[in-house]
């Protein structure tokens, strides 16, 4: 499931919620007041991509973590 980014239109906070896709925010309520009046927010990420254009791994090249936990694991 994805998790998405909303704001409240009551209190303005702003918080994320695990939803299928295609879910509206219906059934979201605020965290903070508990109000309904809530709007999805459109959110950045982040995608690593290796300097080199050959097989190595993204760890490899010089990217975060580089096998050690932390936001490069898992990049094969």
């Amino acid at each position: 499931m994805p998790l998405y980014e909303y704001r409240c239109r009551s209190c303005d906070e702003r918080f994320e919620v695990l939803q299928r896709v295609g879910e509206g925010p219906d059934s979201v309520r605020c965290p903070g007041c508990g109000g309904c009046d809530v709007t999805k927010q459109l959110s950045t990420f982040a995608a690593g991509v290796s300097a080199s254009t050959g097989s190595a791994s993204f760890a490899a090249t010089g990217g975060c973590g580089g096998g050690g936990g932390g936001c490069g694991s898992g990049f094969t």
